[in-house]
């Protein structure tokens, strides 16, 4: 494992978001969403996140997430994601998103 320093965690903008909308992303490689969040004061996002295997759309929406907000956009196709959603990668391959339990801003910065 690579260590890093605090400054070099402090670089990155972990972020509380809200999934406002969720829809299929059928020209991706791999089976994925196109996911939009709410960043509070950094405005309304849009990623692609492979998570179909744990996640209806349905349950999605609401659903409060981290996420780093400050990679440069990454063309997907004929999509351009604007953040990275976080989870963590179980023994079969499925994604369990990083959530969030208790109440905090959108934009709140993780620390």
């Amino acid at each position: 494992m690579n260590q890093i320093s605090w400054s070099d965690f402090e670089k990155v903008e972990l972020r509380a978001g809200t999934i406002l909308s969720v829809a299929d992303f059928p020209e991706a490689k791999k089976p994925a969403y196109k996911i939009t969040a709410d960043f509070g004061e950094f405005g309304i996002l849009q990623s692609s996140a492979q998570i179909v295997t744990l996640y209806t759309k349905e349950e999605l929406i609401g659903k409060r997430i981290i996420a780093v907000i400050n990679f440069p956009p990454k063309q997907i196709g004929p999509f351009q994601s604007q953040f990275l959603t976080t989870g963590f990668y179980r023994e079969d391959g499925a994604v369990v998103l990083a959530t969030i339990d208790t109440d905090v801003p959108n934009g709140a910065k993780l620390g």
